[in-house]
């Protein structure tokens, strides 16, 4: 049996997959009835009935100040934190499974993540980048990050698109701050080329999953459709990494300092020029 209770088994094919285009989809990941609690909350979030302080609730587009009703690409960091009861929920159970299968069992989640884009929202873009551009260099790079949707996803509201193979490059793509100064927008993004970079979209159905590397480079366009997009971020990294990643102040919260931030895009500036 393919899933049960907090078990979903790979088959070798995705296994091999995954590894050598840095990215899968797994269907069916949750059942309607997995579902609907995680989206209770999911929504109470959204609706800030879940306090999130600072930047880590805010509008991934640029623009920290506008209110959150005119928001395009609503993203909540660290909803686990925020809200502990949420720690440990079948999705959690199950990606770690998932995990374990592709890395082995010495990994834990580093953060997670709320991104949504609401219907007809066209400017919810959501950037070319590695998530590796945005933490502090560490040895161990390997990853298996969760994109579980919500709704059905697909290019026109906004699905998440990714370059195969690009986790095999032997240095990260170059990234730029969106508005050239990260203390006003977080927003990295880095260089595609259509012409040369093989890009293929994360087409899911509600319920199921996407699974990519740190490294592979990703990115989503706008939702012109008239139907939400909201995706559920799980992240796993080996524990030795999460416990030097905080060692270092770095907890993926939009809060963490400016002169940890700083840090870390000046780590990622000095490996590019390499």
């Amino acid at each position: 049996m393919r899933k049960a209770a907090d078990r979903y088994r790979l088959t070798p094919a995705e296994i091999e997959a995954f590894h050598r285009d840095g990215w899968i989809t797994l269907p069916d990941f949750l059942d309607a009835a997995e579902l609907a609690p995680l989206e209770d909350l999911y929504m109470r979030f959204l609706r800030r009935e879940l306090p999130v302080p600072g930047r880590d609730y805010c509008d991934m587009t640029g623009d920290y100040h506008k209110p959150v009703e005119a928001y395009d690409l609503l993203n909540v960091m660290l909803p686990r934190v925020y809200h502990p009861a949420l720690q440990g929920n079948v999705y959690e159970r199950r990606a770690a499974d998932v995990t374990a299968q592709l890395w082995g069992p010495d990994f834990a989640i580093d953060y997670d993540q709320l991104v949504a884009k609401p219907p007809g929202k066209s400017g919810a873009v959501f950037h070319w980048h590695q998530d590796l551009g945005y933490w502090p260099i560490t040895p161990d790079t390997r990853t298996a990050t969760f994109w579980l949707a919500l709704d059905d996803v697909a290019d026109d509201n906004g699905c998440v698109r990714f370059v195969d193979g690009s986790h095999r490059e032997p240095e990260l793509r170059e990234h730029l701050p969106l508005h050239g100064d990260r203390d006003h927008n977080h927003t990295l993004v880095a260089t595609v080329d259509p012409a040369r970079d093989r890009i293929r979209s994360a087409i899911l159905p509600r319920g199921s999953v996407s699974v990519h590397h740190e490294r592979t480079v990703h990115g989503s366009a706008g939702n012109t459709s008239a139907r939400w997009r909201r995706g559920y971020v799980l992240a796993f990294r080996s524990q030795t990494t999460i416990a030097a990643e905080r060692a270092m102040g770095f907890t993926h919260s939009h809060n963490d300092s400016a002169q940890v931030l700083t840090a870390i895009g000046e780590q990622t500036r000095k490996r590019q020029q390499r």
